[in-house]
């Protein structure tokens, strides 16, 4: 009895990361294996085992049309979020200004505010102005809630820049533009890389806030919900699985690069 207390007690992290794991990916790993599911217009039960779902993944009636929706929706929210975040980031990380300490309290709201609140004030906003709900409203909606966490992901690398470099590129005869272009942005690609990624995943994702400001117009999130009542199409497996095998291949990447550049 002591051996096996002593083993559990060496291995008590261990055994929790497995747990944690295991639990976490059973919902990706049923998604994965129901995409080559042979299940017709219903998947909720296994009835054997076809490559036809991943030959043809717009099989399903909308699904390649609601994932074109997201995909314009999610680049457009994350383009526009990335840039101002990223203005936002350097004038609260770099300068002092009045209001610096409400601008950055103000920015944490979009994070602490729920969803189906920041949803409802919004489709209520564009209602008072007479914006009726649609593509453009639900771009505006991603945008406003994506700003939130650019502006932590961008400020965090921007605080551990050492000012040291700048300086020196400025000693160098470089002025201030030479030296936000050679050395600052460069320092800090990877931080709004980072944030351009977080924001878009958050906005392909987003069901609730969409919900309010879409209208009628469909996008993944929104045509799984309504699909998932039946049986979600065996498509729509393959649509996640491939995103989530993109999103995998992407960090590795950068994980690669990151470590050849330490290397070299």
């Amino acid at each position: 009895m002591r051996k096996i207390s002593r083993w559990f007690q060496r291995n008590l992290i261990r055994i929790y990361a497995v747990i944690a794991f295991t639990y976490l990916f059973i919902p990706i790993a049923y998604t994965f294996a129901f995409s080559f599911n042979d299940g017709g217009k219903s998947n909720l039960i296994w009835k054997g085992f076809t490559l036809s779902n991943w030959q043809n993944p717009c099989g399903a009636p909308e699904v390649c049309t609601a994932l074109g929706n997201s995909i314009k929706i999610g680049f457009l929210a994350t383009t526009i979020a990335t840039i101002l975040g990223t203005m936002i980031a350097f004038a609260i990380g770099r300068h002092n200004f009045r209001g610096r300490s409400t601008t950055n309290l103000l920015i944490f709201l979009p994070m602490a505010t729920p969803e189906i609140v920041l949803g409802a004030s919004l489709l209520s906003l564009f209602l008072v102005f007479k914006i009726n709900p649609g593509f453009w409203p639900t771009v505006i909606a991603h945008v406003m809630f994506c700003i939130s966490f650019v502006v932590v992901t961008v400020k965090a690398r921007i605080a551990s820049l050492d000012p040291r470099l700048e300086q020196a590129a400025m000693d160098l005869y470089a002025n201030e533009a030479e030296t936000f272009r050679r050395v600052t942005l460069p320092l800090v690609a990877p931080g709004i890389a980072g944030a351009a990624l977080l924001a878009f995943s958050l906005s392909f994702d987003d069901f609730i806030i969409t919900n309010f400001n879409s209208g009628t117009m469909v996008t993944f999130p929104k045509f799984v919900y309504v699909s998932a009542t039946r049986g979600i199409p065996p498509q729509a497996n393959v649509i996640g699985s491939s995103m989530f095998i993109l999103a995998i291949t992407i960090v590795a990447l950068g994980q690669f690069v990151g470590r050849k550049r330490k290397v070299s």
